[in-house]
């Protein structure tokens, strides 16, 4: 019987030694001590750190996943200050679920540890990585609030949505901890270290199962009560498959039963409107390769001739802007790098023939420029004379000269960009709000 017991006891060392090694560098037994029951196991201070930087990362690390609607935005706001094209929200989104994993780990390593009864020596390593972890969430948390505040309301929105994952998820993890927290308050010789063990324990657990009587989330709904579908408009076509703002982008946002087309519109030097959404074209275009001494001049400058020479696709598969494009297709690819500059009258006449809704931004040439009083009456006249598109497809979203659009295209569907009053919005004939997702609560919508 002695044999068997300290066989066994020798065999279950391994695993022991693979803990506490990991966590406090010590892979040999005699390094090792055991915890007396009811004494401490550990350094308070380093216990806090730990759960602390687990927080902060976790915090982090949802916020940040919650915000992936937004990846373009944030990438796209980094290439106005940086000057060149990168993937930094993605970097950042990998770098969280690093920091997340690593607190994770270090809190499971002592949690496997206080199980089998040992003392916890935190490697100095450790010590330092947790500091790290800690001092880059919340500077990134501080960083994003200070520049990215909005994001915020994004996140209590993706909240409600998670609530019943996450609250599943706590259940689950409390469970897991009922055998550890069980072994240590059994271990302990005095009533008030158990009850101090076991209390938290039982307070928490009582917690989560009574959170889901003041829970909302509209994914928990009554049979028959959802709502219909929504409509896609396709944001500059479909950017993640194809060249933005040009003609494949549009093809493809069909392609996928997009209900409308969205883009922005500058007009050239010689009065030919476009479709460009940046103030100058070396993001999109090879501007800089053929006209280097001139790439940085805004868009609205150049002839269209001079437009035309461009490719408005080569950049796509070179930026690569979003991280999903590795399943496109070799035609795909192939047909991106053939991509030009797409007219808005040919933008038109493609939306017309597929009966889809056309919105875009209406950019001001800069001063000047021959058409710099007359933007809107030049547009108008491509809409109504050049494309032949029904005017119940154009969603005017332009607020300058509104009236007069009215009076000579009353078929167009006034759209605005900003909440206002329903009366006002009933006084101008506005019927669409064009508005950020963040910016609409139920009750705005209702």
């Amino acid at each position: 019987v002695v044999r068997r017991r300290l066989l066994q006891r020798y065999e279950h060392q391994p695993f022991i030694s693979c803990l506490a090694g990991f966590y406090s560098c010590r892979w040999k037994r005699y390094q090792r001590r055991r915890t007396e029951p009811g004494k401490c196991c550990c350094k308070t201070v380093n216990h806090l750190k730990i759960t602390t930087a687990f927080c902060f990362s976790l915090v982090f690390l949802y916020m940040w996943g919650e915000a992936k609607n937004d990846y373009n935005n944030f990438d796209w706001y980094s290439y106005g200050n940086l000057g060149f094209w990168f993937l930094w929200s993605l970097v950042l989104l990998i770098v969280a679920a690093i920091l997340f994993t690593y607190m994770t780990l270090l809190l499971v390593l002592a949690l496997c540890l206080l199980a089998e009864g040992q003392q916890l020596y935190l490697h100095w390593s450790h010590k330092i990585g947790t500091f790290l972890v800690l001092g880059f969430s919340i500077t990134a948390l501080f960083i994003l609030s200070a520049l990215w505040g909005d994001e915020w309301k994004t996140v209590r929105l993706s909240f409600q949505i998670t609530a019943p994952y996450l609250h599943i998820g706590a259940i689950t993890i409390m469970v897991l901890l009922s055998w550890p927290v069980a072994l240590h308050a059994i271990r302990a010789d005095k009533k008030v270290v158990q009850v101090i063990i076991v209390g938290p324990y039982l307070a928490i657990l009582l917690f989560l199962f009574l959170i889901p009587l003041g829970m909302y989330s509209p994914c928990i709904r009554e049979v028959g009560t959802l709502g219909p579908k929504p409509a896609l408009i396709g944001h500059r076509g479909a950017p993640m498959l194809a060249p933005e703002n040009t003609e494949m982008s549009f093809q493809k946002t069909i392609e996928h039963g997009g209900d409308g087309l969205e883009t922005d519109v500058t007009i050239s030097y010689d009065g030919i409107p476009f479709l460009m959404h940046d103030s100058t074209l070396r993001r999109t275009t090879n501007i800089k390769q053929v006209y280097p001494n001139i790439s940085a001049q805004n868009a609205a400058l150049f002839s269209w001739d001079t437009l035309q020479e461009l490719n408005a696709g080569t950049w796509f598969l070179k930026d690569k802007p979003f991280s999903c494009m590795g399943s496109l297709s070799r035609a795909d690819k192939n047909q991106a790098m053939n991509q030009s500059i797409y007219k808005l009258s040919n933008f038109l006449r493609l939306a017309d023939s597929q009966n889809k809704l056309v919105i875009f931004d209406l950019y001001r040439p800069p001063e000047k420029h021959p058409y710099r009083d007359s933007w809107i009456n030049r547009t108008l006249e491509v809409i109504l004379n050049e494309s032949g598109i029904r005017p119940h497809l154009v969603l005017w979203l332009e607020d300058d000269m509104r009236s007069f659009v009215q009076s000579v295209a009353p078929g167009f569907q006034q759209t605005m960009g900003t909440k206002a009053p329903v009366e006002d919005l009933v006084m101008d004939n506005i019927v669409k709000l064009n508005l950020a997702y963040s910016e609409m609560s139920s009750e705005d919508i209702r």
